[in-house]
């Protein structure tokens, strides 16, 4: 994992509750590594093949039974060392076509999946000379890129040229490229998907997907932006229709070739069937885990970790109760001065738990820029629908007082 994951805590605690020993590979050396060599293990992840070969010399000294990651800057690199130590994973390459969302296209629409039309741009070309292969409206975005960064919907020429723009502004930033790579001089464009999205969280165990819930997400996602914000589980829609998403997930990512570990998948459907946006090798992202509970206490987070290590997978059965999260959006850019009502916010029925993950003084970015949502509103309740208007009312109680600065000196 990078220093910049969301998911540490939650797989060290799983971790520690199984009583299994770890060892963090990041790019940051933690500061009592010395104390403890054999936890902590520095790696490049800008150089997969010098990173591998650093976990293969480890795993000679202290040999290593699983390795996985917890987000998207270390999959590739987690494939890589499991297949060098010859442990149980998904293919190198299905996990390259998963982060690269051009790959991805390419490999479904081969696989005969509904698919919309795409193309890739360089990103130092005159977007205006591809124009004549558009159809509007359409949706550009990053290659590699993860939590709806700098994915922008174009209804016109003149906005499909300046969500070009923008992306490559994006691209431009140091953070972007140590994440993107080699894809980030690349641009994609694909035909907007109309129709609802719901979210996918499963394992995938020797080529099956074993479904653990299905998010509904009650608010559109129409764009031009597509920050998400509310995820409610169990699913309202009607049990026929998801039957057809977990297939559609199911055969996306045996297309991709991913056959081992956990799948997040995001779906949209509308007449004319069922359509991947995205398949991840992963968990779900952020700290959005923390709304699914499984029986006897279990987190999505054990679970992962007892697949990786071929233990039982007993429990993998969702609690009866409805749950959700809203992720808190940033309402505009600016600096963050101070958040009030919290108390107020904990006190509406149904909220199990309010995270602010902003400090104050924290520089704010709005979309298409912006990457993280200002916290997390958890729930729990008897249905979805009283989930969901426990995490709005919460939501509407909480105030953020945001000095605002010109777009200029934000974005």
């Amino acid at each position: 994992m990078t220093s910049r994951t969301y998911r540490a805590g939650s797989f060290l605690d799983a971790a520690r509750k199984m009583g299994v020993e770890v060892v963090v590979g990041s790019e940051v050396e933690h500061v009592l590594a010395g104390q403890n060599p054999g936890g902590h293990l520095s790696l490049d992840f800008q150089d997969m093949e010098g990173a591998t070969d650093r976990i293969l010399d480890f795993a000679r000294e202290r040999p290593l039974q699983a390795v996985i990651s917890p987000d998207d800057d270390g999959l590739v690199l987690a494939a890589m060392a499991s297949d060098a130590l010859g442990l149980s994973s998904s293919a190198v390459s299905a996990v390259q076509a998963a982060r690269n969302k051009y790959r991805m296209r390419q490999v479904l629409a081969d696989a005969g999946m509904p698919s919309p039309w795409f193309l890739r741009m360089d990103v130092n070309q005159d977007p205006a000379e591809r124009l004549d292969e558009v159809s509007f409206p359409c949706v550009l975005k990053p290659l590699a890129l993860s939590g709806s960064r700098g994915v922008i919907r174009a209804d016109t020429p003149s906005e499909f040229r300046h969500a070009f723009d923008q992306i490559k502004t994006i691209l431009a930033e140091p953070d972007a490229g140590l994440q993107s790579g080699a894809l980030g001089r690349h641009i994609l464009a694909e035909g907007y998907i109309p129709g609802e999205e719901v979210a996918l969280e499963g394992l995938m165990i020797d080529g099956r997907l074993k479904t653990l819930a299905i998010f509904d997400k009650p608010d559109p996602l129409i764009g031009p932006y597509f920050e998400e914000t509310i995820y409610t589980t169990p699913s309202r829609h009607p049990l026929r229709l998801l039957e057809e998403v977990r297939s559609a997930a199911a055969s996306a990512a045996a297309g991709l070739g991913v056959t081992q570990g956990p799948v997040h998948a995001e779906m949209r459907f509308n007449e004319r069937g069922v359509f991947a946006v995205e398949i991840a090798p992963r968990s779900i992202g952020g700290y959005c885990s923390k709304a699914l509970r499984f029986q006897g206490g279990v987190s999505l987070e054990e679970l992962v970790l007892r697949q990786a290590l071929s233990q039982d997978l007993a429990g993998a059965k969702r609690e009866s109760q409805a749950s959700g999260v809203m992720m808190i959006p940033t309402p505009s850019a600016g600096q963050l001065v101070q958040v009030t009502g919290r108390k107020e916010a904990r006190e509406v029925a149904g909220v199990d738990e309010i995270m602010i993950t902003i400090p104050p003084g924290a520089l704010l970015r709005s979309p298409p820029f912006g990457v993280e949502y200002l916290g997390f509103i958890f729930g729990r309740a008897a249905t979805p629908a009283e989930v969901e208007a426990a995490l709005r009312e919460a939501h509407a109680r909480l105030h953020f007082e945001i000095k605002v600065e010109s777009s200029r000196e934000i974005d």
